[in-house]
């Protein structure tokens, strides 16, 4: 696809890029096949190919309207695209051009989009608030609609063992070390996906560390439009995460996978960035999901949890895993080898509707895609005889909570049965 960058594009960083990734669309359309946009909505401009037309023209010098930004905003960023494209289109930085540019040449939006923004860039990104809202909440949940209600979950007191206390980290000292993101909403909602991931490292004898200074990876900001917020919050995360790099930690685990892919493209971020160039591309090399760590480590896991046959689970892979980071299998093999059943539903690769912010800002679309996956995700584990469904990402568990079947991260079933085989041991 051969594009004629307009003068106020031809020489910047974003034109340049947005043309290379451009130049690769053959115009196929294997993408519109996998987009559940357009499967819903069946609009072309719903879809990659269509997207991917918008945002030519814009490069092209022609004006955006609120319709060009609306379909971009329908976009999941899902980049299940990506994932079936036979020419390796980059449509997730494309479309990430395409929204600042729409966004900085359309009228403002109308207020209530512009506070739900607000509240959520501001919301969300900052512990406390969340933590206090998120607080009150569970004050006032059952007097909530069940949409809402379900994006609050409730605190789980029972303690895994009988020396443990709830979300209870452990204090030992290793030799090998590893840093985590804590994440801005995970504490608050879901508090023992990160306190699961220490206590496995740990009996694997491998100490997680964090750095205080830390905040929001940025994904939010950045994928609502606030671009330079979002940069703000990466450029944070470097500067407290660079003198544990230097001491020499192994990697930055990531227990979000909607996390994982953004801290994996601060290099290409920060590529011409002279401050923060050299940093950012170390910081992404470090940058690994749980899922790629303990494969590694299954050796000293299977001697912790034995491989003998155990309760099955039905898996959801994240979208930012199986496509934004193009991990798949990883999941399935490890817990297969310790002895659990893992089933895939129909349309696995398709997203839940979860997308960050997308619940909250198309919530008619991502409601419809929740039901989808939730039939999918219901019948394997009927057909399998799977009582729990498992998934990488807090914001598909959160999405996906139902009152039947139970949805958490896959972690904490590989923490359980640690410290189930510690307690028959003693």
């Amino acid at each position: 696809m051969q594009t004629q960058l307009a003068p106020q594009y031809a020489n910047t960083a974003e034109g340049i890029e947005a043309a290379k990734i451009l130049g690769k669309c053959v115009h196929c359309g294997f993408c519109t096949a996998t987009c559940p946009t357009y499967q819903l909505l069946g609009d072309e401009l719903d879809g990659p190919r269509g997207r991917i037309y918008l945002i030519k023209q814009m490069a092209e010098g022609q004006a955006p309207t609120e319709k060009t930004r609306l379909h971009l905003d329908r976009c999941l960023t899902c980049r299940n695209c990506e994932s079936t494209c036979p020419s390796g289109v980059q449509y997730g930085n494309l479309v990430d051009i395409g929204r600042k540019w729409a966004e900085e040449n359309t009228p403002e939006r109308p207020l209530g989009q512009r506070l739900t923004r607000w509240a959520l860039t501001e919301g969300l990104t900052s512990p406390k608030l969340f933590n206090t809202a998120m607080a009150l909440g569970r004050l006032v949940r059952p007097l909530m609609p069940a949409g809402i209600a379900r994006k609050i979950p409730e605190v789980k007191n029972k303690a895994l063992s009988s020396d443990t206390k709830p979300y209870a980290r452990p204090s030992t000292q290793h030799a090998r070390k590893m840093l985590i993101l804590e994440g801005c909403v995970q504490p608050g909602m879901l508090p023992n996906i990160n306190s699961a991931t220490a206590r496995v490292l740990d009996a694997l004898k491998i100490q997680l560390i964090s750095a205080p200074n830390a905040t929001c990876c940025g994904a939010l900001r950045y994928h609502l439009n606030d671009q330079a917020g979002g940069l703000d919050n990466a450029k944070q995360n470097m500067d407290a995460w660079w003198p544990l790099v230097e001491q020499g930690v192994e990697a930055i685990v990531m227990t979000a996978s909607g996390c994982g892919v953004m801290v994996k493209d601060y290099g290409h971020l920060f590529a011409n960035d002279p401050i923060y160039a050299s940093k950012a591309k170390k910081i992404s090399e470090l940058t690994k999901d749980i899922s790629e760590i303990l494969p590694s480590l299954e050796e000293q896991l299977l001697e912790l949890v034995g491989s003998d046959p155990k309760p099955g689970v039905v898996y959801h892979p994240p979208c930012t895993l199986q496509h934004g980071q193009q991990i798949r299998g990883k999941v399935e093999g490890l817990l297969t080898a310790m002895g659990i059943g893992v089933r895939l539903c129909a349309d696995s690769h398709l997203c839940c509707g979860s997308a960050g912010t997308y619940s909250v800002t198309q919530p008619e679309l991502s409601e419809q895609l929740r039901k989808n996956k939730l039939s999918h995700l219901n019948a394997a584990c009927e057909e399998s005889g799977a009582k729990v469904i498992v998934s990488g990402n807090i914001g598909c568990i959160t999405h996906l909570q139902q009152d039947d079947t139970p949805v958490m991260h896959w972690i904490e079933i590989v923490d359980q049965l640690i410290a189930e085989q510690h307690n028959t041991k003693q």
